[in-house]
């Protein structure tokens, strides 16, 4: 008995020896870069509903854009407003960069490109939905001027090698005095045609803590009915919003 104990315990530290986080980070950033590549087949439908809850949680403003990405005739990939309800926020003013978190960080791709712009952490193991997962954190090295990054963890799938949620937040550089404040949120993703991992819902519950105020928002982004397009599919979705109100722009 005391044998197998020690072939155990000799067998347990060889595993822990011939774990290499950068040998991790480096395949999995290049199953990304393939992710990344294939979403751009695929068609499927995004819904937004970004809240300002008062302090007793009840909703005092709201925007909604619900777009479908699709491809025209040309196989050019394009995206469609399908429902655009005035926009009746109070207190927050969406920024550009707000809207380039909804688009690029909030859907965070680690790719073989981008990885070398980030502080990437091997933390642990831990399971998502009973997934075994690697636990990195994810710092920017360094933040340039006009681009948007993401900072927090992720979790990647121990099999797959692909990022399975993230939790953080977007980060950038401020102009001087610009008081803009952004959420932290959470995206999961689930697997697509048993390969890839796609994100199919963000959400975020945080209090802004801005200089002379807070205020508490709720975003929830929906990412759903993944379809790869193909020259013979035929895929049809709802009507174009002939006129649509875009979000403002912060002073």
């Amino acid at each position: 008995m005391r044998c197998l104990t020690i072939l155990c315990m000799l067998s347990v530290t060889a595993s822990a020896a011939d774990f290499d986080p950068a040998d991790i980070i480096r395949k999995f950033a290049a199953k990304e870069a393939e992710f990344r590549k294939a979403r751009e087949s695929y068609t499927y439908r995004q819904t937004l509903k970004f809240e300002e809850l008062d302090r007793n949680g009840r909703v005092e403003g709201k925007w909604e854009l619900n777009t479908d990405v699709v491809f025209g005739p040309n196989r050019q990939r394009t995206e469609k407003v399908t429902y655009a309800p005035m926009i009746t926020l109070q207190h927050i003013i969406l920024s550009p960069q707000d809207e380039q978190d909804i688009r690029s960080v909030q859907p965070f791709v680690l790719t073989t490109e981008d990885v070398g712009k980030y502080d990437v952490k091997y933390l642990e193991k831990q399971n998502v939905d009973e997934i075994p997962c690697y636990v990195f954190s994810v710092k920017p090295k360094q933040l340039l001027k006009g681009e948007r990054y993401f900072e927090g963890q992720i979790w990647v799938d121990d099999r797959d090698l692909q990022i399975v949620k993230t939790y953080g937040k977007g980060v950038g550089q401020l102009k001087k005095n610009e008081d803009q404040q952004f959420p932290k949120f959470e995206t999961y993703r689930q697997q697509i045609d048993g390969k890839y991992w796609f994100p199919v819902y963000t959400h975020a519950d945080d209090v802004l803590q801005f200089r002379d105020s807070s205020q508490h928002i709720r975003m929830t982004i929906k990412y759903q009915n993944y379809k790869r397009f193909g020259a013979e599919t035929n895929i049809t979705f709802g009507e174009e919003v002939k006129e649509t109100p875009t979000a403002p722009v912060k002073k």
